[in-house]
């Protein structure tokens, strides 16, 4: 198999697939969570069920397709409900084929010829809470930004959060689907009252101090969010982008439009 993974603590592997987009593995005494589940290409079901003997139920932080095709090797997949449309679109034939080219290119590993044609699992609600795998404890918690239903989750024991897309030193924030810049920061701030000092996010494998959120989301600044430099990011989706650095080496890559920051009344 193409996948390869480092167990971060007692019981939390943080998996990469074939293509580099990563995935946690939360395993507790009683059961496992998958959180997300990559591209598919590979049966990553499998590959988790190796790293742990417990059952293994998927979780899925948002509906993009670099997050939720792998799930086709699950019964099921739970997701908050603003996400469940987007995560049927995503597994559509066009995210399939941009999976299955991007695979191609890599010359990495053959594609099955069925890719493009397995379908969803059905896709189960998501509540806000706090859920008990046995001896591992996971706070689920509703958190709009990249999409409407992202998804961030505090694993408490290990004082680790787990972002989603929500934030990547360098985050994306210009699909159709994602908030305007001031309401994702909004969002985000809310964040920082968390009690966490690790983070592991979708699109790196290594560990994070709890520093580099806190510089990033203090780096949201309104005088930087109205200077950012245009960018080509989105020319593919044919959304007009922007770029800005909150902090060094941290990027937020934003639709340009979204990203307009209204001037105070009278000024």
């Amino acid at each position: 198999m193409g996948f390869s993974h480092e167990e971060i603590f007692p019981g939390i592997f943080h998996i990469q697939d074939p293509l580099g987009v990563c995935m946690t593995l939360l395993a507790g005494k009683r059961k496992a969570w998958l959180v997300d589940a990559g591209y598919g290409l590979e049966n990553v079901a499998e590959y988790a069920a190796s790293l742990t003997d417990r059952p293994v139920e998927l979780v899925l932080t948002h509906g993009h397709y670099d997050h939720i095709l792998g799930a086709v090797y699950f019964p099921s997949a739970r997701i908050f409900e603003e996400d469940m449309e987007l995560a049927k679109e995503h597994g559509n034939d066009f995210w399939r084929k941009r999976a299955r080219d991007a695979a191609l290119q890599s010359q990495k590993l053959p594609v099955n010829s069925d890719y493009c044609t397995i379908p969803l699992p059905p896709l189960l609600k998501m509540k806000e809470g706090v859920y008990d795998l046995g001896s591992l404890s996971v706070k689920v918690i509703h958190c709009p930004g990249h999409t409407p239903g992202s998804a961030v989750l505090l694993v408490r024991d290990y004082d680790l959060l787990l972002t989603g897309d929500d934030w990547n030193p360098c985050t994306w924030l210009f699909f159709p689907e994602a908030l305007p810049v001031m309401e994702y920061r909004r969002n985000m701030q809310k964040i920082l009252d968390l009690p966490f000092r690790f983070i592991l996010c979708p699109h790196r494998t290594e560990l994070f101090e709890r520093r580099m959120l806190e510089n990033f989301i203090l780096g949201l600044t309104e005088e930087g969010i109205r200077t950012a430099k245009p960018s080509e990011n989105g020319d593919w989706l044919g959304i007009q982008t922007a770029e800005m650095e909150p902090a060094p080496g941290q990027y937020l890559v934003f639709d340009a439009e979204k990203g307009k920051v209204r001037e105070n009344p009278g000024g």
